[in-house]
């Protein structure tokens, strides 16, 4: 049995949840998301919680019960409060900047880097240029963004140079002896 999918995701102040057959739309003030629910899987709204069911007790069915609830639970967290994900550059020279739709990364090569940002997604430099934050209503874009902005230059292990997430410890090497 999965102790993930037995509990029932609640719902809060400001979001509606609606189900329309294997169709989850979770609605609130930061924005509309939909989930196309795995067909072992059923889900309906109860008392301002949504309680999900397996339709068999296969293993197929109890894993894409407790990852439907985990997805649904995720979708409703994004709909109040958002997700956030914190980089950091390092490296003499290296900064970022936002103009309008395109983040601006100097990151030590020859020329500067457009990344374009994607819909439903901020970016915000923080202090000395060199702080990142990307936020957004969906986890999953959010840390798929992240993602991509760090393998623009991954932090390197001599002088941990490059750009890491902000609760990443890059392992230093010992340089060349003498």
């Amino acid at each position: 049995m999965s102790r993930i999918g037995k509990n029932p995701v609640t719902v809060p102040q400001g979001v509606t949840v609606e189900v329309k057959g294997q169709d989850v739309i979770v609605a609130g003030k930061l924005g509309r998301r939909t989930l196309t629910l795995h067909r072992e899987v059923t889900a309906a709204v109860k008392d301002g919680k949504v309680v999900f069911t397996p339709r068999s007790q296969s293993k197929l069915a109890r894993s894409a019960w407790g990852t439907s609830r985990a997805l649904v639970a995720n979708m409703v967290k994004g709909a109040t409060a958002g997700f956030s994900r914190d980089l950091e550059i390092n490296g003499v020279g290296f900064r970022a900047d936002v103009q309008g739709k395109n983040l601006l990364l100097k990151i030590g090569f020859s020329h500067e880097i457009v990344f374009p940002i994607p819909e439903g997604i901020t970016i915000k430099v923080g202090d000395k240029n060199i702080a990142l934050t990307v936020s957004g209503a969906d986890r999953q874009q959010v840390g798929q963004v992240a993602a991509e902005i760090r393998q623009l230059r991954k932090p390197e292990p001599y002088k941990g140079k490059g750009i890491k997430y902000a609760d990443e410890t890059i392992r230093r090497k010992e340089g060349k002896k003498k």
